[in-house]
Protein backbone atom coordinates (compact mmCIF):
# COMPACT_ATOMS: atom_id res chain seq x y z
CA UNK A 1 0.00 0.00 0.00
CA UNK A 2 1.06 3.39 -0.45
CA UNK A 3 -1.11 6.42 0.39
CA UNK A 4 -1.35 9.07 -2.87
CA UNK A 5 -3.27 12.22 -2.62
CA UNK A 6 -3.21 13.52 -6.75
CA UNK A 7 -3.79 12.35 -10.32
CA UNK A 8 -0.03 12.01 -11.62
CA UNK A 9 1.39 9.85 -8.89
CA UNK A 10 -1.91 7.71 -8.87
CA UNK A 11 -0.98 6.95 -12.70
CA UNK A 12 2.13 6.01 -11.85
CA UNK A 13 1.28 3.91 -8.81
CA UNK A 14 -1.54 2.21 -11.69
CA UNK A 15 1.19 0.58 -13.76
CA UNK A 16 2.81 -0.54 -10.91
CA UNK A 17 2.79 -3.58 -8.70
CA UNK A 18 1.22 -1.56 -5.95
CA UNK A 19 -1.83 -3.42 -5.26
CA UNK A 20 -3.58 -0.65 -2.90
CA UNK A 21 -3.78 3.01 -2.75
CA UNK A 22 -4.62 4.96 0.71
CA UNK A 23 -5.96 8.46 0.28
CA UNK A 24 -5.26 9.24 3.21
CA UNK A 25 -6.16 12.12 6.00
CA UNK A 26 -3.00 12.95 5.99
CA UNK A 27 -3.35 15.01 3.16
CA UNK A 28 -4.24 17.93 5.33
CA UNK A 29 -0.44 18.29 6.65
CA UNK A 30 1.54 16.86 3.35
CA UNK A 31 -0.67 19.04 0.56
CA UNK A 32 -2.61 21.57 2.58
CA UNK A 33 0.23 22.58 5.25
CA UNK A 34 -2.09 21.58 8.04
CA UNK A 35 -0.29 21.00 11.53
CA UNK A 36 -2.52 17.75 11.92
CA UNK A 37 -5.24 15.72 10.14
CA UNK A 38 -8.27 17.52 12.48
CA UNK A 39 -9.01 20.43 9.90
CA UNK A 40 -9.33 17.69 6.49
CA UNK A 41 -13.24 17.61 5.53
CA UNK A 42 -14.74 15.01 3.79
CA UNK A 43 -15.07 17.30 0.83
CA UNK A 44 -11.21 17.60 1.04
CA UNK A 45 -11.57 14.08 0.75
CA UNK A 46 -13.78 13.48 -1.96
CA UNK A 47 -11.60 16.23 -4.47
CA UNK A 48 -8.31 14.31 -3.67
CA UNK A 49 -10.18 10.27 -4.38
CA UNK A 50 -11.71 11.67 -7.24
CA UNK A 51 -7.90 12.92 -8.60
CA UNK A 52 -6.71 9.39 -7.72
CA UNK A 53 -9.49 7.48 -8.91
CA UNK A 54 -9.28 9.01 -12.04
CA UNK A 55 -5.40 8.59 -12.04
CA UNK A 56 -5.42 4.68 -10.66
CA UNK A 57 -8.90 3.23 -12.43
CA UNK A 58 -7.30 -0.14 -11.74
CA UNK A 59 -6.11 0.46 -8.41
CA UNK A 60 -7.93 -0.67 -5.05
CA UNK A 61 -8.38 2.30 -3.32
CA UNK A 62 -9.00 3.01 0.19
CA UNK A 63 -10.53 6.40 1.04
CA UNK A 64 -10.30 7.72 4.64
CA UNK A 65 -12.90 8.71 6.88
CA UNK A 66 -11.59 12.06 8.01
CA UNK A 67 -12.38 13.44 11.55
CA UNK A 68 -16.03 13.88 12.87
CA UNK A 69 -17.07 12.06 9.87
CA UNK A 70 -18.44 9.13 11.74
CA UNK A 71 -18.16 9.85 15.46
CA UNK A 72 -21.33 11.83 16.51
CA UNK A 73 -24.00 9.76 15.56
CA UNK A 74 -21.80 6.04 14.55
CA UNK A 75 -24.09 4.17 12.65
CA UNK A 76 -26.33 6.71 10.23
CA UNK A 77 -23.46 9.18 9.79
CA UNK A 78 -20.82 6.22 9.47
CA UNK A 79 -22.94 5.18 7.43
CA UNK A 80 -23.92 7.76 5.54
CA UNK A 81 -20.03 9.34 4.73
CA UNK A 82 -18.73 6.09 3.96
CA UNK A 83 -21.19 5.83 0.90
CA UNK A 84 -20.09 9.30 -0.73
CA UNK A 85 -16.85 7.53 -0.51
CA UNK A 86 -17.95 4.97 -1.85
CA UNK A 87 -19.67 6.89 -4.83
CA UNK A 88 -16.83 9.06 -5.16
CA UNK A 89 -14.16 6.42 -6.31
CA UNK A 90 -13.33 4.49 -3.02
CA UNK A 91 -13.12 0.31 -2.92
CA UNK A 92 -13.13 0.34 1.07
CA UNK A 93 -13.25 3.49 3.61
CA UNK A 94 -10.13 3.38 6.39
CA UNK A 95 -10.91 5.10 9.85
CA UNK A 96 -8.77 5.38 13.12
CA UNK A 97 -9.60 3.79 16.35
CA UNK A 98 -11.35 1.17 15.11
CA UNK A 99 -11.51 -0.58 18.67
CA UNK A 100 -13.26 2.14 19.80
CA UNK A 101 -16.26 2.65 16.73
CA UNK A 102 -16.95 -1.24 16.17
CA UNK A 103 -20.92 -0.50 16.60
CA UNK A 104 -20.53 2.13 13.71
CA UNK A 105 -17.97 0.03 11.86
CA UNK A 106 -20.53 -2.80 11.87
CA UNK A 107 -23.03 -0.68 10.25
CA UNK A 108 -21.14 0.03 7.74
CA UNK A 109 -20.15 -3.24 6.71
CA UNK A 110 -23.72 -4.92 7.21
CA UNK A 111 -24.85 -1.92 4.40
CA UNK A 112 -22.59 -3.74 2.42
CA UNK A 113 -19.28 -1.30 2.57
CA UNK A 114 -15.79 -2.92 3.30
CA UNK A 115 -14.14 -1.35 6.24
CA UNK A 116 -10.55 -1.03 7.19
CA UNK A 117 -10.23 -0.43 10.49
CA UNK A 118 -6.58 1.00 11.66
CA UNK A 119 -6.23 0.51 15.21
CA UNK A 120 -4.29 3.59 16.62
CA UNK A 121 -0.42 4.56 15.58
CA UNK A 122 1.57 1.79 17.39
CA UNK A 123 5.47 0.83 17.56
CA UNK A 124 3.69 -2.11 14.90
CA UNK A 125 1.34 0.09 13.01
CA UNK A 126 -1.62 -2.43 12.43
CA UNK A 127 -4.10 -2.43 10.65
CA UNK A 128 -8.00 -4.27 10.56
CA UNK A 129 -10.13 -5.68 7.72
CA UNK A 130 -13.87 -6.01 8.19
CA UNK A 131 -15.57 -7.86 5.56
CA UNK A 132 -19.26 -9.01 5.22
Amino acid sequence: MITVYDYPMAALVDQSDIELILVGDSLGMVIHGCDGTVHVTLEDMLYHLKLVRRGAPNTFIVGDMPFMSYQACRETEAIHNAGILMKNGADCVKWKEIYMQQKGAAAVVKAGIPVMGHIGLTSTDRCIFWRI
